[in-house]
């Protein structure tokens, strides 16, 4: 049996989440199992009660608010524990429609890649105005460089993931998680799609972030980050290299008054280039020690790859509240059922 898992992540959703999960579908081809899961990210409101009456089949309580990119992470592993082959995930605020869900999670189930990405195709999305549009546009032309990936729509939310993709996905920011995914996914080699859908009119404003400015800081900060994780020597030598060649322009600047003054003053200059050439090769030294490093990570990603695998082996059960009992298996089931295939 193949088991589909839809996990919603919420934070003081009670008002849209009923009609987020009435709108999913209850059956899909090559499916044999649908079940549902809400990952409470610490609501203040009655998201988890409105959860239970809606008739979510799962509820996983996160104790504090912990962002959205924990809650996500979270919920995946909780996915896996609970048996699931296929991991499609939307948000609660019911942007994303449950018809497009069929087509979002076709291409895996016909084993052609091991996620897919819904596009909303922002430059032209009524809902942005024309900054927004510019931001990402040009935010996911900048994941698409990082990651050697072709997704045009790189802050979507709407995406499904194949158990083998699900496992080796390790989200370590706490902003989101929707552009380190994608970088991961293209260092690691993890095929991945995407496909234009429909979206339904905005409800609210995001409460990802305060500010567009401060969204861009954060998205920024992250891609840097997750790049430089996986390709820490092309990062270091880089800005290493950058701050050696200023450094040798200036000097070749102060050798060239030299020759002209007989050396009288500039002396500045050759200060500054003297720092700059060492701090640059300082950098790049550094980029060389953390490729050694990122030798040992891939190890140690390799390492928790395995023992995820064990846990499920052995049917670790996963921290969640069941719904609906009479209706779906339990986690127990789920994966003994898992360990018999």
């Amino acid at each position: 049996m193949r088991k589909l898992i839809i996990q919603i992540p919420c934070y003081n959703e009670e008002a849209t989440l009923a009609e987020t999960l009435a709108g999913l579908p209850r059956s899909l081809p090559g499916i044999d199992v649908i079940e549902t899961l809400v990952i409470d990210d610490g609501s203040s409101d009655a998201t988890g009660e409105v959860a239970r009456r809606a008739g979510a089949t799962y509820l996983l309580r996160l104790p504090v608010h912990a962002g959205l990119a924990r809650a996500f992470s979270a919920g995946l592993d909780a996915a896996l524990k609970l048996g699931a082959d296929v991991i499609v995930n939307t948000d609660a605020d019911h942007q994303y429609p449950g018809s497009e869900i069929p087509r979002l999670v076709a291409p895996i189930v016909a084993g052609q890649v091991d996620i897919v990405i819904g596009d909303r195709t922002p430059s032209w999305s009524r809902d942005f105005g024309p900054r927004k549009r510019f931001l990402q546009g040009m935010g996911s032309w900048v994941v698409r460089r990082l990651s050697g990936t072709t997704v045009p729509d790189a802050t979507s939310g709407f995406r499904a993931f194949s158990r083998r993709a699900a496992l080796r996905m390790n989200v370590v920011t706490k902003f989101t998680y929707t552009l380190e995914t994608i970088i991961q996914a293209g260092k690691k080699h993890i095929p991945i799609g995407h496909f234009p859908i429909s979206t339904n009119p905005v409800r609210r404003p995001s409460r990802l972030f305060g500010s567009m400015g401060l969204y861009v800081r954060r998205s920024l900060a992250t891609m840097v980050r997750i790049y430089a994780l996986y390709e820490p020597l092309t990062v270091f030598v880089g800005l290493g290299g950058l701050a050696v060649l200023l450094g040798m322009a200036i000097g070749l600047r102060f050798a060239f008054d030299w020759m002209l003054e007989g050396g009288t003053g500039h002396i500045q200059s050759l200060i500054l280039a003297a720092v700059l050439v060492i701090v640059g090769f300082q950098t790049m030294l550094i980029g060389l020690v953390a490729d050694l490093i990122a030798s040992s990570r891939t190890l140690v990603e390799d390492m928790l790859l395995r023992v995820r695998e064990l846990e499920l082996r052995f049917g670790r059960e996963a921290d969640v509240e069941r719904l609906d009992a009479d209706t779906h298996a339990p986690p127990a089931r789920a994966e003994s059922g898992r360990q018999a295939r």
